[in-house]
């Protein structure tokens, strides 16, 4: 059992799959393949942002902007796809995703450059990015008819049952595990958070590492405004407000770490979808809105605190065995 609970990611799987059957037992359409894999689908654009949100805080950062990054790239492929309906769907994606690497290359480089805290320019960019968003559209909504059915379409077109949403979701888990598990880069941002000492003798500069994080969570960000926006099939102003909690949110409950170093694409995975089934389930035993606000906070305090907990003791452990190591060499 102590096994068990040294391993957070089972543990919150095996928490997981006890509320998917304990919501079963009241709702058994819960259980349905149909049903879980919409959820699933309905959970994948966290879990793409919560991606790139663990990449930040493995280096010590934070990104607010994720949210309003998303709303931005959405609103300027929506205008595009409304004023230029013949523009390939691809293009779109492309513009999106370039357009949220250049937001994330703003936050990086003044973090970087200004060593200006990461919750500070963040704040502030998601704000301008707000902003821009009505100066764009004049405070006006673009709705599903006016958007193109190519451009609707795409997300919701399925393989082997599940929607491309889904496997975009997939892809970039893999895409992601591959690059923190075997690129040097990948490596870098965990030992830049996790040891800045080490960091520096072995010649990683955290300030880098530090850009490099918020350039691959824009880049994801602008990549799931489309996602977002052909999903729901509107852009506006308010487009994912508040939604950076959440996506804060499911890397904490994951397991990753806010002061730098620890995290991981699994347990990523595990956070948002334990958010994602909360959201769905919640609704079907008929829990009052309020209370799904009051859960889901009570769940990332408690995950604050399960996480502070695993970091002071393995600073102890840490601190034991140098000691342990320095009295050795004494003898």
């Amino acid at each position: 059992m102590k096994t068990l609970f040294k391993h957070r990611e089972i543990l919150l799987g095996l928490v997981i799959i006890m509320m998917v059957l304990g919501v079963g037992s009241r709702s058994p359409e819960f259980l349905g393949l149909e049903n879980l894999l919409e959820t699933f689908n309905d959970t994948s654009i966290l879990i793409i942002l919560a991606l790139g949100q663990m990449m930040v805080l493995l280096t010590k950062g934070i990104d607010l902007s994720m949210a309003a990054n998303l709303a931005l790239t959405g609103m300027i492929v929506a205008l595009l796809n409304f004023h230029h309906p013949d523009l390939s769907i691809g293009l779109l994606v492309i513009i999106a995703t370039v357009m949220g690497l250049l937001m994330g290359a703003i936050n990086g480089l003044l973090v970087w450059k200004m060593g200006i805290p990461s919750i500070v320019v963040t704040l502030g960019t998601m704000s301008i990015y707000r902003g821009i968003i009505f100066l764009l559209s004049h405070g006006g909504w673009i709705n599903a008819h006016q958007m193109s059915a190519p451009f609707l379409g795409l997300p919701r077109s399925e393989f082997l049952h599940l929607p491309l949403l889904g496997w975009s979701a997939i892809a970039a888990l893999l895409a992601v595990g591959y690059f923190m598990r075997y690129s040097r880069t990948g490596r870098a941002l965990y030992t830049a958070g996790g040891n800045a000492t080490a960091a520096y003798y072995t010649g990683i500069n955290a300030g880098k590492m530090q850009f490099i994080s918020f350039c691959l969570s824009g880049t994801l960000a602008g990549f799931c405004g489309y996602l977002w926006i052909s999903r729901f099939a509107v852009a506006y102003v308010d487009v994912a407000n508040g939604f950076e909690l959440q996506i804060i949110a499911a890397c904490v409950i994951g397991g990753v770490s806010t002061m730098g170093g620890i995290g991981s694409v699994s347990g990523c995975l595990l956070g948002a979808l334990f958010l994602g089934v909360i959201n769905n389930a919640l609704p079907v035993i008929e829990v009052s809105p309020f209370w799904q606000m009051a859960i889901s906070g009570g769940v990332i305090v408690i995950a604050v605190i399960l996480n502070e907990r695993s970091n002071k003791r393995k600073g102890r452990l840490i601190l034991r065995d140098a000691v342990l190591a320095n009295q050795t060499r004494q003898k």
